[in-house]
């Protein structure tokens, strides 16, 4: 490429750019045409950027959590292996979630009955009914759904309910965070009381990447002090521009090992609406985790307490024109 053709491109480049940090020697740059939100709450610090590539992407304390392009990736990985196993999900537990995308993909199902989302920030929610329709859908005005705003931990340990699915979708155990305490293994031993026999816990667990796996591993190990059935697995997400990980718990596993075509039967019976990222041979790869990760998972000893929280620091973003 010539200088000619360099220098016609920098001047061609969107003047605005995000930095996103993934740590100390590594950070990946986002061009945006315009700051769609920004707020500080009691809990946490909420920017909506809209990007040139994804579309408008929620940031929360400085970290990147959902891109509109692709979120469909990550919440379809999320909620959907775990909910076409189980007979018949009706009654759905979210800790977490405020864009309402995972709040959607639940709602989904013919089956459901009654959704309760817990999430700590008011603010949040009203942000992303106003500045995230594409994520929610309208789903916060679905009649199946309780709204909570509570801190989830608080929620877990005061109520006596059981549910069919409890999806823990919450930020990374950030340094001084909102959400390190829902990672521990008391937690996880109060979340298996709450479920059903056939019942199935489902966590967001972070990175998986090569280099940057401690809180997937971590969590899979936690997991594993709690549920005698424990299914990690990845899935690449663009906007990320890595490999994340979720975990599948539960203490009943029924008759997991079903077949595509019984996946797909499954998919177009209790789902309405078209998926764009799910399917057979989708579930089957997104188990299928590399030698390395594996071993790594295998490797790892660390079980995450009360009195040993998981914590991350993150070096954040910045932007700059």
């Amino acid at each position: 490429m010539s200088i000619e053709t360099i220098n016609n491109l920098m001047e061609k480049s969107p003047a605005n750019w995000i930095d996103d940090y993934f740590n100390n020697h590594e950070l990946h740059k986002h061009a945006f045409r315009d700051l769609v939100c920004r707020v500080q709450t009691k809990i946490q610090k909420i920017i909506i950027v809209d990007t040139y590539n994804y579309g408008r992407c929620l940031i929360l304390d400085n970290e990147f959590q959902s891109a509109e392009a692709d979120e469909f990736i990550y919440h379809e990985a999320l909620v959907h292996p775990s909910f076409i196993l189980h007979p018949c999900i009706e009654r759905v537990l979210i800790i977490g979630g405020g864009e309402g995308a995972t709040l959607r993909e639940a709602l989904r199902y013919k089956s459901v009955k009654r959704v309760v989302m817990v999430d700590i920030d008011k603010e949040m929610i009203e942000c992303a009914k106003k500045y995230l329709p594409s994520f929610h859908t309208g789903s916060f005005d679905d009649s199946r759904l309780e709204l909570v705003i509570e801190d989830g931990r608080k929620y877990l340990e005061r109520i006596n309910e059981q549910f069919d699915a409890i999806v823990i979708d919450v930020n990374d155990p950030l340094e001084g965070g909102p959400s390190y305490m829902l990672f521990t293994v008391e937690l996880y031993r109060t979340v298996a009381k709450m479920l059903k026999k056939d019942g199935i816990l489902i966590v967001q667990s972070g990175a998986a990447s090569i280099t940057e796996n401690d809180v997937f591993t971590s969590i899979c190990n936690t997991l594993s002090k709690v549920f005698n059935h424990v299914f990690p697995y990845v899935t690449y997400i663009p906007s990320y521009a890595l490999q994340w990980g979720f975990v599948m718990a539960t203490g009943n596993p029924g008759k997991l090992d079903i077949t595509g075509q019984e996946i797909d039967d499954r998919i177009g019976s209790k789902i309405t609406g078209a998926l764009r990222f799910y399917d057979s041979i989708t579930h089957h790869a997104v188990f299928n985790l590399p030698k390395y990760l594996r071993s790594d998972i295998k490797n790892q000893t660390r079980i995450i307490s009360d009195k040993d929280p998981l914590t991350e620091h993150y070096p954040g973003i910045s932007n700059h024109k």
